[in-house]
């Protein structure tokens, strides 16, 4: 294609580092034209060397640690992803519940009681993590589910599809486990334990990243309130339990976020759920 004498003679139609190369992109902080060898990208559009250098010279001591801290090695996962497991497992769990509505006899057969955990009495492990699956109402699954999508956005693309649903699951499992340890023969229902156990993870990594982590406190600090008020009928010990192995795993994928380490990550996820499945012999010790 050819250009006008009109055109060439325009400076901002080529790359203000580069006169030779043409270019229609422009740095979103000088906007001035650069070229693809220029560019960097940022949270919105690109940004030019010049701008780069003096964004970096006024970063707080937080940032300045979190980006020493995030930048040694690749990372392992990659934050462009769509947050297509947080569909999955809300339509799942939607869908769940509509099975409910029809057949009420869903309740007592994946409900979660620690009893069912005791192999003298009656051992039905599944009950563990198909339990966070069911909801006692719609105002409950609601909830959930709501608090599900909203976090699920920003942490999934973050830690990747995989990582996601182990946490989530692992989360939902400690909820159970929560529950076994502080409350045993009491029945519980709901993914709760699994919420809080993401908020957990998110505040730990975070905390990693050097994010303002404010308001996660305030909501985590507010809804873990809310457990205890008498009459709300909430599993205080599943929220407990969940966001304790949340925070735990977080912790685990902040430190092992590089390719290198992933096996050491996959073995300290194992070794989590492994110690979760274990602690449940000492509800057994209160039954014998």
């Amino acid at each position: 294609m050819t250009t006008s004498e009109e055109f060439r003679s325009n400076r901002d139609n080529f790359c203000y580092r580069h006169p030779d190369r043409q270019s229609f992109v422009l740095c979103q902080r000088c906007m001035r034209t650069i070229c693809p060898e220029c560019q960097t990208q940022a949270a919105v559009g690109v940004i030019c060397p010049e701008c780069m250098r003096e964004q970096r010279a006024t970063r707080t001591s937080a940032q300045k640690k979190a980006e020493r801290r995030w930048s040694r090695a690749p990372v392992a996962a990659v934050g462009t992803q769509r947050p297509t497991a947080t569909y999955v497992i809300i339509a799942i769990t939607a869908a769940v519940f509509v099975l409910q509505l029809f057949i009420p006899a869903i309740d007592g057969l994946f409900a979660f009681n620690s009893v069912y955990v005791i192999p003298s009495i009656a051992f039905e492990p599944w009950r563990l993590l198909t339990a966070v699956f069911l909801h006692s109402s719609f105002f409950h699954v609601g909830l959930n589910m709501l608090a599900l999508w909203m976090i699920g956005r920003s942490l999934e693309p973050l830690l990747g599809h995989g990582r996601f649903v182990a946490l989530y699951l692992l989360s939902g499992l400690g909820g159970s486990v929560g529950v076994a340890l502080i409350a045993p023969g009491i029945w519980v229902v709901g993914a709760s334990g699994a919420v809080f156990g993401l908020l957990g993870a998110l505040l730990v990594i975070g905390r990693h990243i050097g994010a303002n982590i404010t308001g996660i406190l305030i909501v985590l600090g507010i809804n873990l309130v809310i457990g205890f008020i008498p009459g709300y009928n909430i599993a205080w010990q599943a929220h407990v339990g969940g966001l304790v192995v949340g925070a735990l795993i977080g912790l685990v994928f902040a430190r092992t976020r590089t390719r290198a380490r992933q096996p050491l990550q996959i073995g300290l996820l194992v070794l989590i759920g492994v110690g979760l499945l274990a602690l449940l012999a000492v509800p057994a010790v209160f039954y014998v």
